[in-house]
């Protein structure tokens, strides 16, 4: 009975962590920058449903902590609830010293400044995960050298042969063999010429990564293979160290490329490229917590860095109700001069939210055919 509990306690409580981290750095974002512009904030909270306990600060914000850590909110003033719809009644009824700190008084720059913050956050906080990373664990290198060419594969009929180091992919260096993965597995289908060294000659080759669907933890994505497989014999690794502003550098160029990465399995997704199998839920991203967190920090430190760059990507999708639909409705006003009526914020706010409900309701199922007989063998245990 005792691992029945504890067993789905060791993936919930990294996944409630790493859940309350990304939210609450994406909420101070709106939160400071609000602030900053002289919007007064009524609430920050980290969790919804029934408040567990909370305190005012100077400047008369409540900061609540509810019972339901699946997110969080900031409440400006003048807003009628946590997705920031305006309470145009609450506000037409204040005195104009009040009325002037609300969210909806301010110039559009200033309401996009402050909702374009929470992503922006994200983003920073990834940056700041990276860099730490890179500055207290380096980074590990494993030379590009070509141990076996799998038989039959694209890189087979491109004419690899094993002992050669691949210097460059379509004119851009390479320095690791994760790095060659990396380009080789965004570039399905894709022709690619590849810069070889053997035995001191450069060789110039052609390949074309073939598409497969492999499983991962998150569950099933395409990806292109060539089928190079390297050594890694200890002459051929390397552990490359960074000073602080070195890592900084490195840590914005892996925000971008996880970015770039999750932009195009989004768009890949659109037009049925890719594997929608790999939306996750709440339980997924619990499983995969829980999998980061046995593997050590550093690992479940990555995870809050990519979960953030996704979350902050999400946000800014131009979907009403997420931080994308607001700006969206702000590009609009500032085009035609004037906001869109609250009929026709409503209607969207609507759909916005119809759209991210199916949204985790299809996660949702994933997260059960994926991992439901897990779940169900734990219910069952002891």
């Amino acid at each position: 009975m005792f691992d029945a509990l504890t067993t789905p306690a060791l993936y919930l409580v990294p996944f409630l962590g790493v859940l309350t981290v990304v939210v609450f750095i994406h909420e101070l974002g709106h939160f400071l920058v609000g602030r900053w512009c002289g919007i007064k904030v009524d609430a920050f909270s980290i969790g919804f449903g029934p408040e567990l306990f909370a305190f005012v600060d100077r400047k008369g914000t409540r900061w609540r902590f509810a019972a339901l850590p699946l997110g969080g909110y900031v409440k400006f003033h003048g807003d009628a609830n946590a997705a920031s719809e305006t309470d145009e009644a609450a506000i037409a009824a204040m005195p104009p010293a009040e009325r002037a700190v609300t969210f909806a008084a301010q110039p559009v720059w200033k309401r996009a400044l402050t909702v374009a913050a929470g992503p922006a956050a994200n983003f920073l906080l990834a940056i700041v995960v990276f860099a730490g990373l890179f500055s207290v664990y380096g980074r590990p290198v494993l030379t590009p050298r070509i141990e076996n060419v799998v038989a039959g594969s694209a890189a087979e009929s491109a004419g690899f042969r094993k002992g050669d180091v691949v210097v460059e992919i379509d004119g851009q260096a390479i320095n690791s063999f994760n790095e060659l993965q990396r380009i080789v597995s965004m570039s399905p289908e894709q022709s690619m010429v590849f810069l070889v060294d053997r035995g001191g000659q450069g060789v110039r080759l052609t390949a074309t990564p073939r598409l497969r669907e492999i499983t991962t933890p998150l569950g099933k994505t395409r990806t292109g293979q060539l089928g190079l497989e390297a050594g890694g014999k200890p002459e051929d690794w390397r552990v490359e160290q960074f000073g602080p502003l070195e890592a900084v550098r490195m840590g914005a160029q892996e925000t971008w490329f996880v970015v770039k990465h999750t932009a195009r399995y989004l768009g890949g997704l659109l037009i049925g490229r890719e594997s929608p199998d790999q939306l996750s839920g709440p339980a997924g991203l619990a499983q995969v917590s829980g999998e980061m967190a046995k593997i050590g920090s550093n690992a479940l430190l990555n995870l809050i860095a990519v979960l953030s760059i996704s979350i902050g990507l999400l946000n800014l999708a131009p979907i009403p109700l997420l931080d994308g639909g607001h700006l969206l409705f702000y590009a609009l006003e500032a085009i035609r001069g004037r906001a869109l009526n609250e009929r026709a914020q409503e209607i969207g706010f609507r759909i916005g939210l119809a759209f991210v409900g199916a949204l985790m309701i299809f996660a949702t199922f994933n997260d059960i055919v994926r991992i439901g007989p897990q779940i169900l063998k734990w219910a069952l245990s002891g």
